[in-house]
């Protein structure tokens, strides 16, 4: 069936569009349709994704011209009809005044109830280089090289995602989430500092109701479970290996045998410490 499917046919099925439940951003639902076809044109294989794009929309004040808004938001997202201008600029007058009478105090202390939730983590590893948000595309191309490298990629988009600024952006990007998702399924066993970050980074989405369904829908959940699990159970082999050095060492009682065990004990203690930073944000998560 592999070597007769030639050709892949999408087709995109725009819907209702929304506000944002809590930023400044309209909503766009839309179904995707992949048909893949075969030499004749005749339907292979078909696949319906339910989606939905998030528009942020910035600098909007009482003075702004929604006609005109709504105008240069079709313009450039092709998923919204011309004909729903009018729709779209009602849409944008809730949230130009919603945003009128939106309790400062209130968003501010669930931005401080995000930074405190964070940094129970403070000690979690992080690379020295500044990440910027602009250049996000470029750390997602980094999960596509070498386990090294993929880790230095997820180590800047984590300091992305502790600052609750830069969530609906993340959020929005659906190739970030699904790289995250597929190295997080593929190489948790191989890193614990890159399961890590990427744990860690899915716990900062969950500091927001509203993303509930975004660890849903890439099975998040599930994953911490397993990754607990397993951790578990490398500690009872770790912890049984150091006692078998140990004995060695005290049986023998050579300096070689002395030397192994001490080595294996600090190496021991090192692992240890990022195995329980791992279990406590999968825990929280």
């Amino acid at each position: 069936m592999e070597e007769d499917a030639r050709y892949l046919k999408k087709k995109i099925k725009t819907g209702a569009i929304d506000v944002h439940p809590t930023q400044s951003a309209i909503v766009v639902h839309f179904e995707v349709e992949a048909t893949i076809l075969g030499e004749a044109g005749d339907a292979m294989l078909g696949e319906n994704k339910q989606s939905q794009k998030t528009i942020m929309i910035k600098n909007l004040s009482v003075g702004t011209d929604l006609r005109k808004l709504s105008e240069v938001v079709v313009e450039k997202c092709n998923l919204i009809h011309p004909s729903k201008v009018p729709e779209l600029e009602q849409l944008l007058y809730y949230l130009q005044t919603r945003k009128v009478t939106v309790n400062t105090e209130s968003v501010e202390q669930e931005m401080e109830r995000i930074r405190q939730a964070t940094s129970r983590f403070d000690d979690i590893d992080e690379i020295q280089e500044k990440a910027d948000l602009n250049e996000l595309e470029s750390y997602v191309d980094l999960l596509y090289d070498d386990m090294k490298t993929k880790t230095k990629g997820t180590s800047l988009i984590l300091q992305l995602a502790r600052n609750p600024d830069n969530l609906a952006e993340l959020i929005e990007n659906e190739m970030v989430l699904g790289a995250l998702s597929r190295v997080l399924r593929e190489d948790w066993k191989k890193s614990i500092d890159l399961c890590t970050n990427i744990v860690y980074i899915f716990f900062c989405f969950s500091s927001f109701s509203e993303f509930h369904s975004i660890l849903l829908q890439y099975k998040i959940g599930s994953s911490c479970l397993q990754i607990i699990e397993n951790e578990l159970k490398r500690f009872e082999y770790w912890n049984d290996e150091l006692a078998k050095k140990k004995k060695t060492a005290i049986d023998e009682k050579s300096e070689e045998s002395q030397k192994a065990f001490l080595k294996s004990e600090k190496k021991f203690e090192v692992v240890i410490h990022k195995q329980e930073q791992l279990l406590r944000v999968s825990v929280y998560l």
